[in-house]
């Protein structure tokens, strides 16, 4: 099983490269999704990493499949500057699932 890295810097995807993990650099909408949804197709790959600003260009579509499916896990990971609210995210992906505004 491997992890597959869809960024939005080379920064990020360099550094990952570095410890074999493979991986994109993407900025469109469009074009995360297109590569996303065919990832999660992949049955080799068991995590696929996404940095923030992707995430952030579709959060419902990503709550959804979050929610919705067992593999692969999807992981967001803050960009360099870290200005990731992570924690709000897992928030609102839990009120979401039990239907409780958190």
């Amino acid at each position: 099983m491997k992890f597959f890295l869809i960024s939005d810097n080379t920064d990020t995807l360099m550094g990952l490269r570095l410890v074999g993990i493979e991986g994109v650099v993407l900025h469109e909408r469009h074009e995360f999704l297109v590569k996303l949804e065919e990832k999660m197709k992949d049955p080799s790959i068991a995590v696929i990493l996404v940095t923030t600003k992707l995430i952030e260009l579709c959060p419902d579509i990503i709550s959804e499949v979050k929610l919705k499916q067992p593999k692969p896990l999807i992981v967001e990971i803050p960009d360099r500057h870290g200005e990731s609210k992570i924690g709000e995210t897992i928030d609102r992906y839990v009120s979401e699932a039990i239907g409780v505004k958190l």
